[in-house]
């Protein structure tokens, strides 16, 4: 059986966000033109459509590693800070960003939040693993 680990990350996210946009629960917040994805960005995505590319990849995150919470899930998606003539040091990520994200998730039903963390939902490993197993045969007809 086909699952989302045998198909590379890049091409996954790529082929989820697409999905994923097509599903009415999925937007971007009116102030996502204007965020920053971390304290450690110096400027807002240029992708006018990098929302939807968060999403897929929260979404993955969450399949290969639930349950999990917000404040993990920032230092997945952190970096360097650059300080000028000092050394870098870490970032965490947004935490909004991922907060609305997984709320927008959990209302389409792919998510499930408990006490443990969020994990994903029967029907999104379903969604996820059919799109995973759609990617290889769709790799081995080109092929």
């Amino acid at each position: 059986m086909t699952t989302v680990y045998d198909v590379p990350a890049d091409r996954f996210i790529q082929t989820l966000a697409g999905e994923l946009k097509k599903k009415p629960e999925i937007k971007p917040p009116e102030w996502a033109l204007f965020a920053k994805t971390g304290a450690h960005k110096e400027m807002p995505p240029e992708d006018p459509e990098w929302w939807f590319v968060r999403v897929a990849s929260i979404m993955r995150r969450v399949y290969i590693d639930g349950p999990i919470g917000v404040e993990r899930m920032r230092t997945f998606y952190g970096g360097g800070k650059n300080r000028g003539s000092r050394p870098t040091r870490f970032r965490k990520g947004s935490g909004s960003i991922l907060r609305k994200s997984l709320q927008q998730l959990e209302s389409a039903g792919y998510i499930i939040h408990d006490k443990t963390g969020r994990r994903i939902s029967p029907q999104g490993m379903s969604f996820m693993d059919n799109l995973a197993r759609s990617l290889v045969t769709q790799a081995e007809t080109a092929a």
